[in-house]
């Protein structure tokens, strides 16, 4: 795994929902129905068999119910932590229509894998099928592209994945809240994936050290999951000096970056209204900013982020000024960050202002690969129901197709173009015989 510095920010946030011990698990465990129609299997993207998985927490079968998990989402570990579960299985659960507390279905999946995960036997509960003498390409090191070579690589596959950054796991590593995962649960599942057979090479840049050509001449076929790119930028007067920073690229930071700080910082804003902006403010909160205000041009009942968040970003200390449109960046005398100035004639007071209205799209990189369409938006135009674009030998998914979706649902489009490249190859899926569920 590679080294990380002790000296990160992100290790002043300990985990907002710890592993749960034995016991509790158990107990947690015995609390659900089974339901033999369970709407929680329906409301998880890839289609997990949670029932059966939390019985065999509640029988003491810690390993066979991690094979049950990793078998329909190789990214069960990071699912488990990161997954809006709220909304998706544990949002699902009948007992809500109980009036009963509805079962923790991510702290159970997540005591489950992270089980086999430490015992170190994670890569041997899948099954690998022998060598076919095929050979894929994954361009990305990302949720979706490591659930497309792990699932190729269970069936055979060469499966090389290419990175540009100098470690993988994509915006799992650079971009997760801390208190949800810090970047070391993000490369032990990359190193999950390596152990399935999969070849990763990090510091690769697509286009600058191989080109798309190379890519297609020398493999059978090339998934696309690059992701997103850079911060979109306001474009509004004094956005270009200190103190000012694209909220993805501050979080990758607080990270990554040793010795990283916030030091002088006593006033923060962050613009914008998704679950990005959202983190980045209670980030601040946690980490003691006195004072973090959300800027958001509409009103709460219009904002993408998911209210649970922004109730929890209440609570960490998060105010949220709605109908606040910036319309400039306003500075002292020595050029220092002093406030927003709004289109409505107020201003707010801060020495720190995040932006987190989107990022960039990767069309350059998926045109240089003939016959692939980028939509205005600049996503990838693919076919629904696999992933394939309008070049036979290239497929993609993620947030390099959907703009900026959750990590299930990128794993699920990875294992939606597994599945179908394995067809286009004439492979019979066997090992992963997984691949075939979910419902998106």
């Amino acid at each position: 795994m590679t080294p990380l510095p002790d000296d990160r920010l992100e290790r002043r946030l300990p985990d907002a929902k710890p592993v749960y011990l034995p016991g509790e698990a158990v107990a947690e465990a015995h609390r659900c129905l089974y339901c033999h129609d369970a709407p929680c299997v329906t409301a998880c993207p890839t289609g997990i068999d949670i029932p059966t998985f939390i019985r065999k927490i509640g029988t003491g079968n810690v390993k066979g119910s991690a094979r049950k998990i990793l078998s329909a989402n190789l990214l069960g570990y990071s699912c488990a932590r990161v997954c809006p579960v709220e909304v998706l299985c544990a949002g699902s659960c009948v007992h809500q229509h109980q009036g009963e507390k509805t079962i923790a279905i991510g702290r159970l999946q997540r005591y489950a894998v992270e089980a086999a995960f430490t015992r170190g036997d994670a890569g041997a509960l899948l099954r690998r099928q022998p060598a076919n003498g095929r050979k894929v390409a994954c361009v990305g090191a990302g949720p979706s592209s490591l659930a497309c070579a792990g699932y190729l690589a269970l069936e055979g596959v060469r499966v090389t994945v290419l990175e540009k950054r100098a470690l993988g796991g994509g915006l799992n590593a650079t971009g997760v809240a801390p208190y949800k995962m810090h970047v070391e649960g993000a490369l032990a599942e990359v190193e999950f994936v390596r152990s399935l057979g999969v070849t990763i090479r990090t510091g690769v840049e697509v286009g600058r050290e191989v080109s798309p050509g190379d890519l297609l001449r020398d493999h059978d076929a090339v998934f696309l999951g690059a992701g997103l790119g850079h911060d979109t930028a306001l474009g509004l007067p004094g956005e270009g000096g200190p103190g000012v920073m694209g909220a993805v690229a501050w979080i990758e930071r607080l990270k990554l970056e040793p010795g990283f700080a916030l030091a002088g910082v006593r006033r923060a804003v962050v613009i914008g209204g998704g679950n990005t902006a959202i983190d980045a403010a209670r980030e601040l909160a946690r980490l003691g900013v006195p004072s973090v205000r959300m800027l958001y041009r509409r009103t709460a009942s219009e904002m993408s982020g998911y209210a649970h968040e922004m109730e929890q970003g209440r609570l960490d200390g998060v105010t949220l000024v709605e109908r606040a449109v910036p319309k400039a960046f306003e500075r002292d005398a020595s050029g220092r960050l002093a406030g927003v100035a709004l289109a409505d004639g107020r201003s707010e007071p801060c020495d720190l202002a995040l932006v987190a209205i989107g990022q960039a799209r990767i069309g350059a990189l998926a045109r240089g690969f003939a016959g692939v369409a980028v939509d205005p938006t600049g996503c990838v135009v693919v076919d629904a129901a696999s992933g394939a674009t309008g070049n036979p030998k290239v497929f993609a998914g993620g947030d390099a197709v959907s703009g900026g979706d959750l990590v299930v649902t990128a794993v699920q489009e990875g294992k939606r173009a597994a599945r179908a490249i394995a067809a286009a190859l004439g492979i019979a899926v066997r090992a992963g015989a997984a691949m075939n569920a979910g419902h998106r």
